[in-house]
């Protein structure tokens, strides 16, 4: 399986030619290269992971793609077909199997209403928790999609995060809030995080692949 990392959220996973797209956002450059794909995932509703028109140009290039999201994602993107998928649910949608956990975005304040929120493990092997830090107890992530900015959270919680989960490899996502040293700072943390678990810290840039 072969990981693509665009800008902040957004991720594309392909597989035996075809291809899983998970959070395309606000932040991140329009999607044009969408043939061939069978489903996206939306871990919540928030802007930055979805639009309307990332979504539209998705399935204008694959009009029998699936939309999954939880209940909160079905409310929001009330214009689009969105079938519903709940934690402790796992999803087969060749060649992807999906495995769904969390169910709570993280709390950014008191005054903002917490939204539901999935986490999804993709072919047992991608652990990425969308915008929350929960732990999917049990499993022994081969590699950690890890926020790195955000209002939801500061560094040292990332930093614990990897060091519970213990990946054998990670690299940073949800970065496009932080200024160019916010990122190469947050770099830093999360590698020795994930160091200090034994595992190995994927640099990735928006537009880099790499063979999981």
């Amino acid at each position: 399986m072969r990981l693509t990392k665009f800008e902040h959220a957004a991720l594309l996973l392909e597989q035996s030619g075809k291809k899983l797209f998970i959070d395309p956002g606000s932040f991140t450059t329009a999607i044009t290269d969408a043939a061939n794909t069978v489903a996206v995932v939306i871990t919540h509703e928030h802007p930055d992971h979805w639009t309307p028109d990332q979504l539209r140009r998705i399935l204008d290039a694959s009009p029998d793609a699936t939309i999954y999201g939880p209940e909160g994602v079905v409310r929001a993107a009330g214009d689009f077909a969105i079938t519903r998928v709940d934690p402790g649910e796992t999803v087969e949608t060749s060649p992807f199997t999906l495995r769904f956990f969390g169910g709570r975005h993280a709390v950014i304040h008191s005054s903002i209403p917490v939204v539901d929120n999935v986490g999804v493990l993709v072919n047992d092997q991608l652990y990425y928790p969308g915008d929350s830090f929960f732990v999917p107890e049990g499993l022994d992530v081969d590699v950690l999609a890890v926020p790195a900015g955000a209002p939801w959270l500061k560094i040292a919680e990332s930093m614990d995060y990897l060091l519970e989960v213990k990946p054998r490899r990670a690299f940073g996502t949800h970065e496009m809030v932080l200024s160019v040293a916010g990122k190469s700072m947050a770099a830093d943390r999360l590698r020795w995080a994930t160091e200090q678990g034994g595992g190995e810290y994927l640099d990735l840039q928006p537009g880099d692949s790499v063979d999981l």
